[in-house]
């Protein structure tokens, strides 16, 4: 137990770099399918910048930042077995695995714009980004909150949550077309 904040302080350190490093790729994602749209030489020009810079971000920050939290994760466990026995921690490691769904699931996508395979819209990849949004925001409360909150009130906050912000997608979508952005 000695050494148990430490790694907790590694794995919260490392959870923050792996989500902004899933935060800049989708981002990134999104300017290089909206470059399909500039003229030849331009759109080549930055789209090579993107797979570029979407590598790096990918293959030094995102992965090894996923792989240590995780790592992190699991040697808590190992130094307090007694989590396994709580109900918070269960639905926290339900979203943790489909934030690491989410994870390989944006890894695709890279491959695919790196060849030229992607057809998923800007607009859908918006919305994709505040996937891992809500699944923060998910984490987050269950590890503070523990069993303090009522599962059902936290289901519809977290709902309530996704629909605002899939929302504020939409309003910003429009604004960009009447304000051409």
């Amino acid at each position: 137990m000695e050494y148990y904040r430490y790694i907790l302080s590694v794995h919260i350190i490392f959870m923050v770099s792996w989500m902004a490093g899933l935060f800049y790729s989708v981002r990134l994602f999104i300017y290089h399918v909206e470059a399909e749209d500039k003229p030849e030489i331009e759109r080549n020009i930055l789209q090579r910048e993107y797979e570029r810079i979407e590598a790096k971000l990918w293959h030094i920050i995102t992965t090894p930042a996923m792989i240590l939290t995780v790592g992190a994760g699991v040697s808590m466990v190992c130094l307090s077995p007694g989590l396994l026995q709580a109900g918070w921690f269960h639905v926290k490691l339900a979203f943790v695995v489909l934030l690491l769904i989410y994870h390989f699931l944006c890894q695709r996508i890279m491959k695919q714009l790196k060849h030229g395979k992607c057809k998923t819209s800007s607009f859908k990849l918006r919305l994709w980004n505040e996937v891992a949004t809500i699944l923060l925001v998910a984490i987050v409360f269950t590890v503070v909150l523990k069993s303090a909150v009522n599962w059902v009130y936290g289901l519809i906050g977290l709902i309530i949550f996704a629909v605002v912000i899939m929302l504020a997608v939409k309003w910003y979508k429009h604004y960009r077309k009447k304000h051409d952005c």
